[in-house]
Formats: C-alpha cells, structure tokens, sequence
C-alpha cells in the first residue's frame, strides 16, 4: 500500500469542495461576481485559504471549477416518444440555457481556467451523456438514428458555437433545424 491517502467519495474532501463551491455560489449572488477573493471565499467556507490555493490553485481555476459543476445535468432528458421530439426538447432547452448570460459566464469560466482541456472534455461528456440516452432509447423503440457523434457535430458544435460567438438570432426554430439536419434521413 502506498503512503499517499486515497481520496474517500463523500469523505473530507467532497465536503471541502461542496462548501466551497456554494460559498462561490452564495457570494456571487450576494456581492457579485468582481468582490470575489479567496480569502473571502474560504471565510465562507470555513476553510483556510491556502486549502483553496492548494486544491485549486487561484481564484479562476476555482470559478473553473464550479462552472463545471453548474454545466452538469441535473437530470436524464425527457422521454417524449420519439427521437426528433426528444432531441428536440433537449436542443431547445440546452440552447436557452447556453445562451443566457449566466450560461455563456459558466462556459467562460469553465474554459479559461482549464489551459489543458479537462473541463472542455468534461462539459463535452455531459452532452454525449444526455445524447446517448436519447438515442439508446430510440434504439430500444427500434428506431433508427444517428450515432453520438453526428449528433455532436450537427447539433450540439453550431449551437456551441453559434452562443458564444454569433449569438444574435439564435432561438428555438435554429435548433429545430439543427435537429432535423442531424437526424437526416433516417429521422425525417
């Protein structure tokens, strides 16, 4: 056995993250976002400082991190029957949370304070994760679809993209058609 500890789940360290990332949380709301410091943050927490610095390293790699965490799903997307109606719903929902100004904060932060990419292929597998569930059940319901990474490519990368550098115009009816251009043939 190694001489390192290993990181208990839901031990002392799941519990240092939750407290610090909801003393971000309450502080942002309360202060905004530009009074935030980490000294403030882990007076909150009720943490010393130098345990952020360690664990996190600055205040952006911080933000990073809950910004992450806030882009998690909260739950599966909705089953509605089919494949478009389900895909659908998911687009429309996830284009009115990535283009609200809190959503485009969270992407920003999750990429700048990640210079390796990490957080990327994490928000990255979460949208994978929601689609992958869309399309095994429309597989159970023998329907044919597109796999994940079609869908990645014609849906979620133009949204993706269309929010955080075009974002004018970008309402419910593009998404449809993302969709639509995703689903091809196989799902008009």
């Amino acid at each position: 056995m190694s001489g390192r500890q290993m990181v208990r789940p839901g031990g002392r360290s799941a519990r240092v993250q939750a407290a610090v990332h909801a003393a971000v949380r309450d502080l942002e709301s309360e202060a905004g976002r530009s009074a935030l410091t980490i000294p403030l943050v882990a007076q909150r927490a009720g943490v010393t400082p130098s345990t952020i610095y360690r664990r996190w390293g600055d205040l952006q790699e911080l933000l990073s991190d809950v910004a992450v965490e806030r882009l998690r799903p909260e739950a599966a997307p909705a089953d509605l029957g089919d494949l478009a109606s389900d895909l659908t719903a998911w687009a429309e929902q996830f284009l009115d949370e990535m283009a609200s100004p809190p959503g485009r904060a969270y992407v920003r932060d999750a990429l700048l304070g990640d210079p390796d990419g990490g957080n990327a292929g994490q928000c990255s597998g979460y949208a994978a994760e929601q689609i992958g569930i869309m399309l095994r059940r429309a597989a159970d319901r023998g329907e044919r679809a597109p796999g994940t990474e079609t869908v990645i490519d014609r849906l979620v990368a133009p949204l993706m993209y269309r929010v955080l550098f075009r974002p004018d115009g970008l309402d419910d009816a593009y998404a449809r058609r993302l969709v639509t251009d995703a689903l091809g043939p196989a799902g008009r």
